[in-house]
């Protein structure tokens, strides 16, 4: 396929992208500094989509500069007829300049939801592209969007590719700091939606290396899902389709989990909000099972299997590519194209009947597990309607337990889950009551990662925590209605107390997993030690801490805090609870795929997963109960 300086369009400058970042990359935290990469990568996997490409390079280097190595056709270096710079240049210093706007150079494209690696020179110190193309080798350099150099001949090569290093701005960027993990899991997501294609991630700071490549696509990428479940069918079904120049992949397997995992993406954007490829996906699952189960005569003519129920303990991935993506949000997550949904649901409804036809002990076993939850929903739909939110003002309905604050709106309140009624009435004794709200809870939780809705919500302490907390869980869960912004999870600082705080992130994850994506959920950290000399007094939330305060004072009464009930209300408002001293750690997940693994180990039914993970992290940490 052609591409060259004509294919290349503009549609504006550069100039506003220095003095607003924030409107071209999000912010100009840890996210905007990674969608720095992320901008670039897409460019390299645009080649790929063309086929042109097979390897990708990722480094992060020792002065926190990354480059991004491809193998694909090059950027173009003839000069363009209109602009008569060199179309590198004009990709590099023009907003929206590429190849992607004319869909004869890249028939699909996942670089058009950004704004391209104009924005990345632009926010960056200096950048240097590197084009290897028709034989010879091209170098040029950039500082701050501005080049330095001519586009050159530097040597010949008989390879095509392009190397781009950057070094993000100091002046735009406060703090530069490139997590290994957060760019693995993207590129890890890359690897599996691009079947065959290697990625390298290399970090130079901590020598440290990954490397991704599957066979299988997302069929891999479901077994990695699943890697640590009961699953219902040796292998994931594949669904490959293509309708009206929409490319429609899926992978999917049911386990005997209570969940459902879905993964959606578009052009190999991560579209964690899902949208009309998801809804298609849905539609097109509840409508086969119904039909093979009224068919094969598993429920009756004037019965209906509902939609949760047919994705109960379902991972699926669902990969779409299409010509003109249309992205909903300021976060581009959701994808909004009306006529995928239609392409996905007739696409998917059609090879997952003929699976079924094809496979009756699977269907048995996946049938059954279906009509077993819908069982346990009905079971669970009276306890559901005592666990709905109640409004502000119906003050009467809330918990008991529950010591609420007097102030009204949720973005000033914070809701303390205190382990055991002697902590919990410190905490109430001890909080500022205008904006601190104390529930507190007695003993373990349930293991929701083992039981049914149903179960769950005859749980009485879990009952009582989604009541306080207002959104509704599961389905029905809606985050306009949290009555707190910030749900303090506040357990002793020993093995039980660790035991306990999993068991409520484990439900935090399972069934109101928005909470923790927008940074509701953290953990309070006690302090281990109180040390005293005198009429001085200092707390130490570790080990180290003890030591360094023992070397500044000397010999001192300590005093090791076996549980939150040791200390008065004063002791529990000045190290633990008071904004101005307290020490609280926010729940964040980069890595939902991790998280899900993580969870299903610890708190799951197998035991040899758990055992191994016991034993690769023993060294990491003082106490691990699971």
């Amino acid at each position: 396929m052609e591409y060259s300086a004509e294919n290349i369009q503009v549609l504006e400058g550069l100039e506003a992208v220095r003095k607003r970042p924030s409107m071209y990359i999000g912010s100009t935290d840890s996210y905007g500094l990674h969608h720095l990469v992320y901008e670039v990568v897409d460019n390299s996997i645009d080649e790929v989509l063309a086929g042109t490409c097979k390897n990708i390079k990722v480094i992060i280097h020792k002065d926190s500069s990354v480059t991004v190595e491809d193998d694909g056709r090059g950027i173009p270096v003839d000069i363009h007829p209109e602009y008569k710079k060199s179309a590198v240049e004009i990709v590099l210093t023009m907003l929206h300049a590429g190849g992607k706007f004319d869909k004869k150079s890249y028939k699909v494209s996942g670089g058009l939801h950004g704004v391209g690696v104009s924005v990345v020179n632009a926010l960056s110190e200096y950048l240097e592209v590197t084009v290897k193309r028709d034989g010879s080798i091209y170098y040029q350099r950039y500082e701050k969007g501005d080049p330095v150099s001519d586009l050159k001949i530097i040597g010949e090569t008989d390879q095509s590719g392009t190397i781009i290093k950057f070094s993000p701005d100091k002046e735009i960027f406060p703090e530069i700091d490139f997590h290994f993990d957060t760019m693995a899991t993207r590129l890890r997501e890359l690897a599996f939606l691009n079947k065959g294609l290697k990625i390298e991630l290399t970090d130079e700071r901590k020598n440290t290396k990954k490397s991704f490549k599957y066979a299988g696509g997302i069929v891999s990428f479901v077994k990695h899902l699943n890697r640590n479940k009961e699953c219902l069918s040796k292998e994931p079904l594949y669904i490959y389709g293509e309708k009206d120049n929409t490319i429609v992949e899926v992978a999917m397997q049911y386990t005997l989990s209570y969940t459902e995992n879905i993964f959606t993406f578009a052009n190999n954007i991560n579209t964690k909000e899902g949208g009309t490829h998801l809804s298609g996906l849905k539609t097109a699952i509840t409508r086969a099972f119904n039909t093979y189960a009224l068919q094969n005569k598993f429920i009756k003519d004037n019965e209906k299997i509902a939609g949760e129920d047919c994705r109960e303990g379902l991972s699926a991935v669902i990969s779409v590519k299409l010509n003109e993506p249309q992205f909903e949000g300021q976060t581009k997550t959701k994808l909004g194209n009306s006529d995928v949904k239609g392409i996905v649901d007739s696409i998917v409804f059609e090879k997952l009947t003929y699976f079924l036809e094809e496979n009756p002990d699977d269907a048995r076993r996946i049938i059954e597990k279906i009509l077993s939850a819908a069982r346990a929903r009905e079971a669970a739909r009276k306890a559901r309607e005592l666990a709905r939110r109640k409004t502000a003002f119906e003050v009467t309905t809330l918990p008991g337990k529950l010591a609420d604050c007097s102030e009204t709106d949720p973005s000033k309140c914070e809701l303390y889950l205190v382990e055991g009624d002697s902590a919990g009435g410190s905490a109430k004794q001890g909080r500022d009551r205008t904006f601190q709200a104390i529930l507190p809870l007695r003993g373990k939780i349930l293991n929701v990662e083992k039981a049914r809705l149903d179960k769950i919500l005859k749980n009485e302490e879990i009952k009582t925590m989604i009541t306080a907390i207002g959104t509704g869980i599961a389905e029905e869960f809606d985050i306009s209605k949290l009555r707190y912004d910030k749900i303090i999870i506040m357990t002793d600082a020993d093995v039980d107390g660790s035991h306990i705080r999993t068991l409520l992130l484990t439900f935090f994850f399972r069934y109101m997993k928005p909470l923790v994506e927008n940074g509701h959920i953290y953990a309070a950290m006690p302090p281990l030690y109180k040390i005293k000399k005198g009429k001085e007094k200092y707390y130490a939330y570790t080990d180290q801490e003890l030591e360094k305060i023992l070397e500044k004072i000397g010999n001192a009464e300590i005093q090791r805090y076996k549980g939150l009930g040791e200390m008065n209300p004063e002791q529990l408002w000045e190290t633990t609870m008071d904004p101005k001293t307290r020490i609280v750690k926010k729940i964040i997940s980069e890595d939902l795929v991790e998280a899900d693994e993580t969870f299903t180990i610890l708190m799951g039914a197998k035991v040899e997963p758990r055992k191994m993970f016991i034993y690769e992290h023993a060294a990491e940490v003082e106490n691990l109960d699971v």
